[in-house]
């Protein structure tokens, strides 16, 4: 059987809308409450059973990669005060899994991104998760769902949502047949289409299982819309080559890319923390309440 073990996380992007946080800090780095964003990307891929992260990085994104690394003054100090849980919480990040960064010298967009990772990832599948959206399924995590998709269908998939009509221009929308229990085979898609343009209501958010056959596709994509390589665009020219599924996945997606979509995550998650939910209750109740 063909398992899928290695996940690319695409993280050298600027996070202007978060300006001016991100002016020193990069954005993957913000917390949702006490945990950065891009902890619970590779929360979810290791919960899906991959073991070596790919992440394509860029200049000053160095503590991202220290976040996932060992602490030893930290830790040390934080044994010798009887802290030892606190230097449990550092070691068990550091633990996480196997990283490797590698840097994409040119902002040429999501497709030129993840072709930075083919020396690593090779003639392998792979998973492929933005960091710009949590989707929240602890039971059964998004990219677990595509992986078994993968390894049953032998076809890349990708995950995806129905979203109103008004909002298919701010996602890749996929287009084909539905074939039962949450399949589409998919035949064409197009990025951020107009509404009366678009060939069906079904988003990516961001979460992909994919053969390496799109390395090559990749290669052969020509810059698109903002003159870059869309992923999108590679995976229209995969769909021609060999077959590409849709799949509607189970979870709560929150784009945490977007500053509402970030405080509506992090309001989600404090919530369901046993020593928080009262307390953001009470904050909830405070700033609500001449409303």
């Amino acid at each position: 059987m063909i398992q899928v073990r290695k996940a690319v996380i695409p993280a050298a992007g600027l996070g202007t809308r978060f300006l001016p946080a991100t002016k020193a800090i990069p954005k993957e780095m913000i917390p949702i409450v006490d945990v950065p964003m891009i902890q619970y990307i590779v929360e979810e891929a290791v919960a899906s059973g991959i073991t070596d992260i790919i992440l394509i990085t860029a200049r000053h994104k160095e503590a991202i990669e220290n976040h996932f690394d060992y602490n030893y003054e930290l830790e040390d100090s934080l044994d010798k005060k009887q802290k030892s849980d606190l230097a449990e919480i550092s070691r068990r990040v550091g633990n996480l899994c196997n990283l490797v960064a590698i840097r994409q010298k040119s902002p040429m967009g999501l497709g030129h991104a993840v072709l930075c990772a083919e020396p690593v990832v090779g003639n392998e599948p792979f998973a492929v998760l933005l960091g710009d959206d949590l989707i929240d399924n602890p039971a059964r995590p998004c990219t677990r769902q595509l992986i078994e998709v993968y390894e049953r269908e032998r076809a890349s998939v990708v995950g995806v949502m129905e979203v109103p009509a008004a909002d298919v221009s701010k996602y890749g929308i996929v287009g084909g047949k539905m074939t039962g229990h949450g399949l589409m085979e998919v035949d064409h898609l197009v990025e951020k289409p107009r509404p009366e343009a678009a060939p069906s209501r079904f988003a990516i958010p961001g979460r992909y299982v994919l053969s390496p056959a799109i390395f090559s596709c990749l290669r052969e994509t020509k810059p698109g819309k903002g003159g870059e390589i869309q992923l999108t665009d590679g995976l229209q020219l995969l769909a021609q080559r060999e077959r590409l599924l849709a799949f509607q996945y189970e979870g709560t997606r929150y784009d945490t890319g977007d500053r509402l979509g970030f405080i509506d995550a992090t309001l989600a998650f404090a919530l369901r923390r046993p020593e928080l939910a009262s307390g953001v209750r009470e904050l909830m109740k405070k700033h609500l309440g001449g409303l």
